[in-house]
């Protein structure tokens, strides 16, 4: 094996030389929402799991794990196959009689309106209902003052999303949640890396989630984490994540013992699903890890460069900004067109597309108004004024370490010649 690696490295490493020296034409190279995060050194550490047939999860997952617990300063992680599976275990635990207090089937569970649809499904598929509540214009977060409202006596838990790289004021929902005594289940899957008062995002809850699909800060390919600080939500973590059996856990020999005649090799305790991720997916992350410190600063260099560049049009346009205290590693590039703007989203968005700048939406809009929200149970509070502003005339661009300083100043220029022709005329 060593030396089929050895005689596919020369080549592995000259394609990805190649494939860096792109040149970047103004108008002609298109500039997408996400390129690949992963070099050669990722694709020959997968390619040694595939040369010795040990694909499935295995010592590289535990080694990504415990990487990325350390990086965060959490005292655990559990890797899964996707953020969104990542979502559905966490809420799977906080439904499960193995940990304390465990929610009780019908428990409200309070999230913004504002997201992806994978933090809302999870609710549902757990047989709660999902409290919609209203987010903050400039940061697209959850209202602390809307959350506050909505908390009824069957709320249980709070699910915040730290959306789009920005951390959200977690410290306020945060008091509220242990005041109220309600489950805190942070939702960082676009937000790796991002801090709040020098803590990162996803550990201040009962469990953070996150996500390494190719889009994001990190990618596995598909991939996901989960971490926590509590001991027994981890050995549910484990359990669930693999049908729920025993093999994982730190009491196995215990369990084992309590049921003799069992094969303890497929000794279930609990239910569970098949979310395990792969070696491959351990592999990347192990090399990952280490390159998303570089990542971060190169989103947040593009984001303060165009804050500047667009400074002056914050009369037509609301920009991202940096609440103090925190650390945003921008995911995107997010823009909302003021209502008093006289042009509207699709006039800017269409102008970006033509000149070769992929756009897309704050993620699902509001989920209040996608056609699924009819066929799901869920309580509306407030009259969600900023979610459906957000919905129609918002949306983000790319914002990643394949944009450098010319695709930069590119897109700058564009959107402010558009601005100039279409806002001030």
């Amino acid at each position: 094996m060593s030396q089929t690696l050895t005689r596919l490295r020369p080549a592995i490493r000259d394609h990805f030389r190649k494939l860096g020296k792109r040149e970047f034409i103004p108008g002609k190279t298109r500039i997408p929402l996400t390129v690949p995060t992963y070099d050669a050194a990722e694709v020959e550490e997968a390619l040694e799991s595939l040369l010795s047939t040990w694909v499935s999860m295995g010592k590289k997952v535990k080694r990504f794990e415990e990487m990325f617990a350390k990086y965060l300063g959490s005292k655990h992680a559990v890797m899964v196959n996707s953020g969104s599976s990542a979502n559905l275990l966490a809420m799977s635990v906080l439904r499960n009689s193995m940990i304390p207090r465990s929610m009780p089937p019908g428990s409200e569970v309070i999230t913004p309106a504002v997201t992806w649809v994978t933090t809302v499904y999870p609710i549902v598929n757990t047989g709660c209902l999902p409290v919609l509540v209203d987010v903050d214009l400039e940061s697209y977060n959850l209202s602390p003052d809307a959350v506050e409202k909505a908390i009824t006596s069957k709320t249980k838990a709070i699910v915040p999303v730290h959306l789009l790289g920005n951390p959200c004021k977690i410290d306020a929902i945060r008091k509220m949640a242990d005041e109220k005594d309600l489950f805190l289940m942070e939702d960082a899957c676009e937000s790796t890396g991002a801090d709040f008062q020098g803590r990162k995002v996803g550990t201040f809850g009962n469990m953070g989630t996150f996500s390494f699909y190719m889009s994001h800060h990190i990618s596995t390919i598909e991939g996901g984490m989960v971490v926590t600080d509590n001991d027994a939500m981890y050995e549910c973590l484990k359990a669930m994540r693999a049908f729920g059996w025993v093999r994982d856990l730190a009491n196995a020999k215990r369990y084992i013992e309590e049921n003799r005649g069992i094969d303890p090799r497929f000794l279930f305790l609990t239910q569970g699903f098949n979310f395990r991720p792969t070696e491959l997916q351990g592999a990347f992350g192990m090399h990952q890890i280490g390159k998303l410190e570089r990542f971060i600063e190169l989103r947040r260099r593009n984001a303060s460069y165009w804050n500047k560049r667009l400074a002056s049009y914050r009369d037509v346009l609301v920009l991202p900004q940096e609440e103090p205290q925190t650390r945003h590693v921008y995911f995107g590039y997010p823009v909302t067109i003021r209502l008093e703007a006289g042009f509207g989203r699709d006039d800017m968005t269409s102008e970006l597309e033509k000149k070769g700048i992929e756009t897309r939406p704050i993620m699902a809009g509001n989920f209040a108004d996608q056609p699924v929200a009819k066929q799901i149970p869920c309580r509306v509070v407030g009259d969600l004024k900023n979610s459906k502003l957000i919905m129609r005339n918002s949306f983000f661009i790319g914002n990643h370490n394949g944009i450098g300083p010319a695709e930069r100043d590119y897109v700058a220029d564009i959107i402010i010649q558009f601005l100039d022709s279409t806002a001030r005329r």
